[in-house]
């Protein structure tokens, strides 16, 4: 018997094939972009609803109320909106983050020639919905709007992807994927060059010497949530109070976590499975033997440390972004008052340039920088996909429902009838790209039917 097989008989055998399935079936479930995109989508409707209704006023009240946090001589005032941008959604970037350095290391980003095709299409989704906005805005007062439209919202955009099942091949959801990842790389550099005010040094100090510490545990082979936890908190603290926003917080914070396992599993495995006894194992005799119990303590404690600490922490983050921070960040920015001018506000410069960014540039850029990527031959399309293909997935990525609402509060910070027409463009041009791509390829897939295949469950960040 091989020791893998003992390890398995030591513990009591196999479970069911049913509880595996269903256990199984749990996990996707709650990860399910599918489900994401349907809390974010009820929780932006309830915002809506909230910020028209009689009660509007109990809205932005409620957001706007402060909390106050005091550390010796640096005072630390935001109110319930701005903890919610700036402390909530560091968890957000961290999972990003966490992504961006597993799609580096092992995914679509980990070569050159894997990675230019989707990288390529990211770069013209940005570029041209930018100066789009650019042209439209000139140097007028909403000017500053222009990184509005040039992210896209993984979680929508995987969600309805989703909705498509089958027939949709592997292929168009890794890259819609890696598309989306290389867009939230852009979005964080676009945000910490020019969407960052003034500069305090020492906060920045704090947060770099805090940041040095998390990467000197992993070297050493050390992993502990809470004092992980406690450690990121004091980064995203530093680069608070140095001025610089929580996105670079997250993402240097994931790039210090460990991407491999903490002990040799081969060697622990072998030690404690030759050393277990099953026949000391059955029936209540454990409960006596403590020299046995240590041993699967010991045991239990291997199976952990041999999951690389990135998989433990993306694992954890997951639902807590999608079921907590994404929402409340819905609900806390999508409440605009919608007034009888309606029409006039969608037709005001910066809600055009939203739109026009959106529906415009996003589907030209990317289908245009994926072509010529193509037909220059640096890149391939992939296996099964054609160039149709990725312009109805750059119809998704017009969704630019999270990363966009968040650059709007960086961008029209005191500008706030702005930042409603950015926002209210936002949402009409989310609305109608979603649409419109799931559409076209539904149209595009109507008659394949993909078998199923083993593949990795895609988690949005």
């Amino acid at each position: 018997m091989t020791w893998q097989n003992q390890l398995i008989s030591s513990l009591g055998g196999t479970r069911s094939t049913q509880v595996d399935q269903a256990l199984y079936s749990f996990r996707k479930f709650i990860r399910s972009a599918v489900i994401g995109s349907v809390i974010l989508l009820v929780c932006a409707l309830v915002a809506i609803l909230w910020a028209n209704s009689p009660w509007s006023s109990s809205y932005f009240d409620l957001w706007e109320t402060h909390i106050t946090l005091i550390m010796g001589e640096w005072v630390l005032d935001l109110t319930l909106h701005q903890w919610v941008n700036e402390g909530l959604m560091m968890m957000f970037f961290l999972l990003v983050g966490l992504e961006v350095k597993e799609q580096i290391l092992v995914g679509e980003l980990s070569s050159v020639k894997r990675a230019m095709l989707p990288v390529a299409a990211a770069i013209g989704g940005m570029i041209v919905p930018a100066l789009i906005y650019a042209i439209i805005n000139g140097s007028g007062e909403g000017s500053e709007g222009w990184g509005v439209p040039m992210s896209t919202d993984i979680a929508f955009a995987l969600g309805i992807l989703a909705l498509l099942g089958k027939r949709v091949p592997l292929s168009l959801k890794v890259f819609l994927a890696a598309l989306a990842i290389a867009d939230d790389i852009g979005a964080i550099a676009v945000i910490t060059l020019f969407y960052t005010d003034s500069i305090a040094v020492e906060g920045i100090l704090l947060a770099l010497g805090l940041w040095l510490v998390i990467f000197a545990l992993g070297r050493v082979g050390v992993f502990n949530a809470f004092i992980y936890f406690g450690l990121s908190c004091g980064v995203w603290l530093g680069f608070t109070i140095g001025g610089i926003h929580a996105t670079i917080a997250g993402v240097l914070v994931a790039m210090a976590i460990p991407a491999h396992a903490l002990i040799n599993p081969d060697h622990a495995f072998r030690r404690l499975v030759n050393a277990i006894d099953p026949n000391r194992m059955g029936g209540r005799a454990l409960l006596h033997d403590k020299d046995q119990q240590e041993l699967v303590h010991d045991l239990n404690a291997a199976v952990h440390d041999i999951e690389p600490p990135l998989v433990q922490l993306e694992r954890s983050l997951q639902p807590w972004v999608t079921f907590v921070v994404m929402p409340l960040f819905a609900l806390s920015n999508a409440g605009v008052v919608i007034g009888g001018d309606i029409l006039n506000t969608l037709t005001s410069p910066v809600s055009l340039g939203v739109i026009f960014g959106l529906l415009v540039g996003k589907p030209i850029g990317i289908t245009l920088f994926a072509w010529l990527t193509v037909r220059s031959g640096i890149a391939e399309l992939p296996s099964g996909l054609t160039l149709l293909h990725i312009h109805g997935v750059s119809w998704l990525a017009g969704i630019g429902f999270t990363v966009a609402l968040f650059v709007t509060e960086l961008a029209f910070v005191e500008a706030h009838v702005l930042a409603d027409e950015a926002k209210i463009g936002i949402l009409f041009a989310s609305f109608i790209a979603g649409i419109i791509g799931f559409s076209l390829l539904r149209w595009l897939t109507s008659s394949q039917e993909i078998a199923p295949t083993p593949e990795k469950e895609m988690r949005p960040a």
